[in-house]
């Protein structure tokens, strides 16, 4: 694979900004990611957004059960991407996904993108749990494309979550900034 580099904002998202799990670190990062969209656009490079998604059942999930905070519930104002970000995200550029992480997202870029990309980069919400868990999906996916995770675009449920999972990425051969 050669070319162009993939951008992953994942899960920037009203319920984990301002919403149900609000968290004041999201709010501090949604500039810089603005801005590191911008440059991927005017890069020419790929920009992907996905979408943390949950049904009525939500409750009645495994992380219903052990998050009992109905959050991102498809269609809500808290299932939508922030504001800020909302223009730049798309049907086309957004993938909906109903865990922490993907399965579908290696499959899903790749035919998006006719596998031209040889970099990717992931920054969004939270470090912790959907960030870790869609790098991984990737690195395991693609072992031999450079993966960077941008700390300073990311925020975790708490800084010392985030720095835990920044450090098990670094860990994973994964560059971190």
């Amino acid at each position: 694979m050669s070319g162009r580099k993939v951008l992953f904002v994942i899960d920037m998202q009203v319920d984990f900004v301002t919403g149900a799990l609000a968290n004041e670190e999201a709010r501090k990062i949604t500039g810089r990611i603005v801005d590191k969209v911008k440059a991927y656009q005017e890069a020419g490079d790929f920009v992907f957004f996905t979408r943390d998604t949950h049904g009525e059942n939500y409750m009645e999930t495994q992380e219903g059960r052990l998050l009992p905070v109905p959050h991102c519930a498809e269609g809500t104002e808290g299932w939508q991407i922030v504001d800020e970000l909302k223009g730049f995200a798309n049907k086309d550029n957004t993938l909906d996904k109903p865990s922490f992480g993907s399965l579908e997202l290696p499959k899903w870029v790749y035919k998006k993108t006719d596998g031209n990309f040889d970099e990717m980069e992931f920054c969004g919400v939270c470090t912790d749990i959907c960030v870790i868990s869609n790098a991984m999906i990737m690195k395991a996916a693609f072992p031999e494309i450079r993966l960077t995770v941008d700390g300073s675009c990311c925020a975790g449920v708490t800084p010392e979550s985030h720095q835990t999972a920044l450090d098990a990425m670094a860990a994973c051969q994964m560059n971190i900034l």
